[in-house]
């Protein structure tokens, strides 16, 4: 049972560590193929080329000169707010604060007051993202909501729009603008700019997301690994170091046990334990000189 625990979590370390790999990577990939396509589309404008019909092409003066009027023309048709209208906003998801989170729905309320003596029609109202060092770069526009409300004069209205900026955008700062289209019963247009403001995208602050919870499960096996292999060493060295075999002694014969009847005394009396061992030849030698010299 220890074996095939051991396989299963050595196998587990390995195949988490690549499925977090492959994880991320497909991650990136999606959020470069993302970043990377906008990039790719304006690429593709700013290379052509206009081309006249003998095949030449014309001077790039000339069409820097054309985008420039289209650009004065554009700021001369630019809709301005009415004097009769006031504008707020209030965000209501997240409350107090212009840090967004990526990937996360964003709520905010527009009021309307009509102060003058003719009725509004709120048209539409839409959010975008510009660059924060220059307004007129549009990063991003969010679609934008049609409402066609009427409110009379003297009167307040009020609308809600959500949007939820990308995951890429997380941890930039973006300018926010948020504009309101309305007309008067003239039919004359106006437009408010109710927000415009640079705000932060940060990351989402979640309890627990995938990421972290493989990291958990992987930390989990390897420490289950650890304490596993620890017991076998543990359990291995103590049986070859710690438990050592025990000295065999020997008892010898007990006398109780044998028939000493049959043995001669005088073989008995000269075995005895309380004789003296016998003399050595050299011993015996120096006592018959000393027999002989005091005969």
């Amino acid at each position: 049972m220890k074996s095939f625990l051991g396989k299963f979590l050595f196998l587990l370390l390995l195949v988490l560590p690549t499925t977090l790999m492959i994880f991320e990577t497909g991650k990136s990939i999606a959020l470069a193929a993302e970043d990377g396509g906008g990039d790719a589309m304006e690429g593709e404008d700013e290379d052509v080329n206009v081309e006249t019909e003998d095949g030449a092409e014309e001077p790039e003066a000339a069409v820097t000169e054309t985008e420039k009027g289209e650009e004065e023309e554009e700021e001369t048709l630019q809709l301005k707010p009415s004097e009769d209208a006031d504008v707020i906003t209030l965000f209501t998801k997240p409350t107090g604060t212009t840090d967004l989170p990526a990937g996360k729905l964003v709520r905010f309320l527009v009021g309307f007051t009509n102060k003058g003596d003719k009725k509004f029609t709120l048209e539409s109202l839409g959010a975008s993202f510009r660059y924060p060092q220059d307004y007129n770069f549009f990063i991003q526009n969010f679609t934008a909501a049609t409402y066609n409300m009427e409110v009379e004069a003297k009167r307040q209205a009020t609308v809600e729009y959500a949007f939820s900026p990308p995951e890429s955008f997380a941890a930039r700062p973006f300018g926010l603008t948020i504009l309101l289209d309305y007309k008067d019963e003239d039919g004359n247009a106006f437009q408010n700019a109710v927000f415009n403001e640079t705000v932060n995208i940060i990351e989402p602050d979640e309890g627990l997301d995938g990421e972290t919870f493989f990291l958990y499960v992987f930390l989990a096996a390897l420490a289950v690994l650890l304490m596993v292999g620890a017991q076998q060493f543990l359990g291995t060295f103590s049986r070859k170091h710690l438990s050592k075999p025990k000295p065999k002694v020997e008892m010898g014969t007990q006398n109780s046990d044998i028939d000493y009847d049959w043995i001669p005394k005088e073989a008995l009396q000269k075995n005895s334990p309380g004789r003296s061992p016998k003399q050595s030849p050299r011993q015996r030698r120096s006592k018959r000189a000393t027999s002989s010299g005091e005969e």
